[in-house]
């Protein structure tokens, strides 16, 4: 079980450095953070500079590299179920599409100037991002992004990472704290390193993880969808009041002490019949 951080861990104040021109932030996204877009949009002290969407969300593999990596986080019978989507070139960029009309659709609405670029780190993104003169960077649910993007703005950029820092970095959501009988689940906001998930945190909350064996039995995945759904609009709240307290310098950075706890990867598919062979278990000493 995750414990709390050091109480003696530093916390260093954030200069707002502000001028006459309100507090801007650029974001950069694959997608799904309409709500934030809504809400970030509604305060009067902040300006989004741009919303940026990459569209390469997935490096290009080979049909043998795919099945394999199939094989390897969902088993033989979901690849075989998978085949026809391997072979279509049109079901990951009509997906995507998608996701980048939406995200249009919430800019526009809200007077956003919105870019999709390929890849956040070609030399034609970094000169957008860099134009934008912003103060902050916020990422929201993208891919590792490098320090030639996430140093751009003046105060560097925050992440939104759905999970306890320092004790869960990395990820999926959810699916270790429930493996390891965890009682809740953390949302943070921290600023980016190169590092996955190390860099100051300036805001933090909790969520209790209950997982009810009667409605979800051993089929955990509906859970964790409907978990993470719930994840949202209070991912949206930390995240929101996070950059208005920088933007008004009452923010403050604690160190994380990476000593603690781990970066968690991608499970296989080995270990989701770990955590389902875990939940049986569990249900049978009720």
């Amino acid at each position: 079980m995750a414990t709390a951080a050091p109480e003696h861990i530093a916390e260093i104040s954030i200069p707002a450095d502000r001028s006459d021109r309100p507090f801007r932030i650029v974001i950069l996204t694959h997608g799904g953070c309409e709500p934030f877009i809504e809400a970030i949009a509604r305060q009067r002290e902040i300006e989004v500079g741009a919303v940026i969407v990459e569209t390469a969300t997935e490096p290009k593999r080979t049909l043998t590299e795919k099945i394999r990596r199939s094989v390897k986080y969902d088993g033989w019978l979901a690849t075989v179920k998978k085949l026809p989507i391997f072979r279509s070139r049109r079901t990951k960029s009509e997906g995507h599409a998608g996701s980048e009309d939406g995200l249009r659709s919430v800019a526009d609405n809200n007077a956003i100037p919105f870019f999709a670029v390929e890849n956040f780190h070609l030399p034609k993104s970094i000169e957008l991002i860099r134009s934008i003169n912003a103060d902050l960077g916020v990422i929201w649910g993208t891919n590792i992004v490098k320090r030639s993007v996430f140093g751009l703005p003046r105060l560097g950029s925050i992440n939104l990472h759905q999970g306890h820092a320092p004790y869960y970095r990395g990820g999926p959501t959810v699916f270790w704290e429930l493996l390891n009988n965890e009682d809740r689940v953390g949302i943070t906001v921290h600023f980016v390193e190169e590092k996955v998930d190390t860099g100051d945190i300036v805001a933090q909350d909790f969520l209790p993880l209950d997982y009810d064996q009667k409605r979800y039995g051993a089929e955990f995945e509906q859970f964790l969808a409907d978990f993470r759904e719930g994840l949202v609009m209070p991912s949206v709240e930390l995240m929101t009041n996070a950059i208005v307290s920088i933007a008004n310098g009452t923010a403050t950075r604690v160190r994380q002490d990476t000593s603690l706890g781990k970066r968690y990867r991608l499970p296989t598919f080995k270990e989701k019949e770990n955590l389902r062979a875990e939940l049986k278990r569990r249900f049978r000493m009720l």
